[in-house]
């Protein structure tokens, strides 16, 4: 029998084998590139699990403060309605009682530094005449304030008019308590409104 002949395989192109080391390779080389790869791709897996992280942080918060601003909103809508009567009830009924009973000491306040100046010169008070029960004791127990009373139906029952020998003065706390009800009016307009609309 002839001899066994064998083909030979042998080629400088074969592609190395993955796990193998080529020969004339520093292994110390191969591990430290090793370690730089593994070091850096464990520092972009950190980095990028850090970003997420932070993502998934910063919408709890922002979902978390649009819920209490949401709470705030309510709380506030809820105590504004439960106010509103009774913050209306006052404004019709209370401050048009507090502004008359400012009136006559409003009056006397304003009337003491003309009384001081022309003390000879009489001073006309112009006013409602259902305001003068108010006004008039007042102006008695003030001794020495020369002045007339000259009743106006024309006039509300805030208004007075202090006419003195340079000019006048207008006194109008009817108008304040019709402002103080209009505006608390008017922000419970805007509060409906953006109950109804956000």
């Amino acid at each position: 029998m002839p001899p066994l002949k064998l083909e030979v395989f042998d080629s400088d192109d074969r592609p190395a084998l993955e796990g193998t080391v080529p020969v004339g390779t520093d292994l110390e080389e191969l591990r430290l590139a090793a370690y730089e790869s593994g070091y850096a791709a464990g520092w972009e897996d950190a980095a990028a699990t850090e970003a997420e992280e932070q993502t998934k942080l910063r919408a709890d918060i922002a979902r978390n403060l649009q819920s209490l601003s949401f709470t705030y909103h309510e709380a506030r809508s809820h105590i504004l309605r439960a106010l509103g009567p009774l913050l209306q009830e006052m404004a019709c009924h209370i401050v048009p009682q507090l502004a008359r009973d400012a009136l006559a000491p409003t009056v006397l306040e304003a009337l003491m530094p003309l009384a001081e100046r022309s003390s000879d010169v009489p001073v006309t008070i112009v006013l409602n005449p259902v305001a003068r029960p108010a006004v008039e004791p007042l102006l008695e127990a003030t001794a020495g304030l020369p002045v007339r009373i000259r009743e106006e139906p024309s006039l509300g029952e805030g208004q007075v008019f202090l006419i003195f020998e340079n000019g006048e003065m207008r006194i109008d706390l009817q108008h304040a308590a019709e402002e103080i009800t209009t505006s608390l009016q008017r922000f419970y307009q805007v509060v409906e409104g953006e109950r109804k609309y956000g």
